[in-house]
């Protein structure tokens, strides 16, 4: 019952912001990257992240922070792409040991994983915060997602709106500099 009043608490909330204030909202869930080093907390972390985007029903950006130690905290099964893009994730049920992991444990694993890939929404930017490019990115991933495409600077055309949408527009400012000293 606390569930279902926090639930509509924080839809209230996030509607008293958004339409009364006129304010754009968006979650930034960070979780560690050393979740990657061990298959059934990544699919956790999945499971999570996919749950929250469904639940909030607000623009969602996933980070992956810390992937400069990563491999200080164990070595992953796979380049940091597949975390990062969720790729087919049946790759990782080979990861999962018969002899240390029941069968129903992997057999649950199996299925929580074609969960993920059916929605088919998750995916991560992955965060070194010693790197300011990579701090870039997700600020613009941050800024997309809230709805702004366009600097005071930038020409307004589909040309350019259809560019700044493309996953692939790396070359946008989004004004990062004037803002995030």
């Amino acid at each position: 019952s606390s569930g279902i009043n926090a639930e509509y608490g924080f839809r209230n909330i996030v509607e008293e912001i958004t339409r009364k204030w006129g304010m754009q909202l968006c979650v930034v869930s960070i979780v560690d990257s050393h979740y990657c080093t061990d298959v059934s907390k990544f699919v956790s972390v999945l499971l999570t992240s996919l749950s929250s985007m469904m639940h909030l029903e607000l623009p969602h950006i996933n980070v992956l922070s810390k992937i400069d130690i990563i491999e200080k905290m164990g070595p992953l099964a796979f380049k940091l792409d597949f975390y990062t893009e969720v790729l087919d994730l049946s790759y990782l049920l080979d990861e999962l040991d018969e002899r240390v992991c029941s069968r129903k444990f992997i057999k649950l694993n199996k299925v929580l994983t074609e969960l993920v890939e059916d929605y088919n929404l998750v995916s991560f930017y992955p965060l070194n915060v010693q790197d300011m490019a990579c701090l870039h990115r997700v600020c613009k991933a941050v800024d997309k997602a809230n709805g702004y495409v366009y600097g005071e600077l930038e020409e307004r055309t589909v040309a350019g709106l259809l560019e700044s949408s493309s996953q692939g527009s790396g070359d946008l400012d989004f004004e990062f500099n004037k803002y995030h000293k």
